[in-house]
């Protein structure tokens, strides 16, 4: 079957749905409720995804760009972009934009849900793609231009780069959101 290519109402999709996944979460999510909130039918939206899995998936696929591109932006506008603490400031400004990256990054089990035991699914085979950590490729990649420090194992600083972002997106699962400054 052909899909359609109203991009404008695809959009409209989309977006709609990144709202009731966040909200909801995947598994309590439905297509129905898709339409409803789109002010679309049932059949609209099959037009455009051949079942939730693949809404999901492309929903994770412009979600990702999207989060590259905000991070690209202040990357760019930062005087200090070039630095590796002006990389990772940006990508955390960047995640802490975005919800639904947010809750990938963390695999928040509320808004990817049964989604996460899915065999070969989206971040399943993003990860199996990578022989390596891509935090650990960039340090490397740094130390060997001398950009960084090179006397510290590059998969240790990958691991405290790591557990800071971890830090960062799930604070407001622990602590009151009232005693979190914000992260500007």
């Amino acid at each position: 079957m052909k899909k359609s290519d109203n991009d404008t109402r695809k959009q409209r999709i989309l977006d709609v749905s990144v709202s009731l996944f966040i909200h909801y979460g995947y598994d309590k999510t439905t297509i129905g409720d898709i339409a409803r909130e789109a002010s679309v039918s049932k059949g609209t939206i099959y037009q455009y995804f051949d079942n939730k899995e693949s809404l999901f998936e492309e929903l994770l696929t412009r979600e990702m760009q999207s989060y590259g591109e905000v991070w690209l932006d202040i990357l760019e506008a930062d005087p200090d972009g070039g630095t590796l603490a002006g990389m990772y400031k940006a990508m955390l400004y960047a995640m802490n934009h975005n919800a639904f990256i947010s809750a990938m990054f963390k695999q928040d089990h509320h808004v990817f849900g049964s989604y996460l035991r899915q065999p070969n699914n989206f971040i399943q085979r993003t990860q199996a793609q990578q022989s390596e950590s891509p935090r650990f490729a960039f340090v490397k990649m740094m130390q060997d231009a001398g950009a960084i420090r090179q006397d510290i194992d590059a998969k240790v600083i990958a691991h405290i780069m790591n557990m800071l972002v971890y830090g960062l997106v799930s604070m407001d699962d622990i602590m009151p959101s009232d005693q979190i400054p914000p992260i500007e």
